[in-house]
């Protein structure tokens, strides 16, 4: 049961917190010293800074829209793939707004701890997205 339970708690991570953008969910499900193993530059630690990020986020790309394509868990570990789409509306990583829709392939694994995200490990295709964006040249 507790695969399952842990396995839910991410599906509301992704779906209240970035799809909706619901905020104070953070709260609920996200420890306050949440460890992000691979934050974006300038993000800051625990819950707070996940919170900045997902409102900056959803700033940049505000019909941003995640779908959860796999999700496997094991022990405290639950591991998902996903794409993330949006339209570019807000500066992006000091690339200005383009109009331009992208979608980017994520793997993720979450650790829950009593029925919260405790860390995270992030692994995406940010040289997909950035050719998509037109900051980097796409192959010919």
């Amino acid at each position: 049961m507790l695969l399952a339970e842990n396995k839910l708690i991410l599906r509301r991570f992704f779906e209240e917190l970035f799809n909706q953008g619901n905020l104070a969910v953070a709260n609920e499900i996200v420890a306050a010293d949440y460890d992000n193993h691979n934050p974006v530059p300038g993000e800051t630690p625990g819950r707070e800074g996940l919170i900045q990020f997902v409102a900056y986020l959803r700033r940049t790309f505000p019909d941003l829209r995640i779908t959860v394509e796999d999700q496997v868990a094991e022990g405290d570990k639950v591991v998902t793939r996903f794409t993330i789409g949006g339209t570019q509306q807000g500066e992006f990583a000091d690339i200005p707004p383009t109009g331009r829709w992208v979608t980017v392939t994520v793997l993720n694994i979450h650790r829950v701890t009593n029925g919260q995200v405790k860390e995270g490990w992030l692994n995406w295709d940010a040289l997909g997205m950035l050719q998509q964006l037109g900051a980097i040249p796409a192959p010919q």
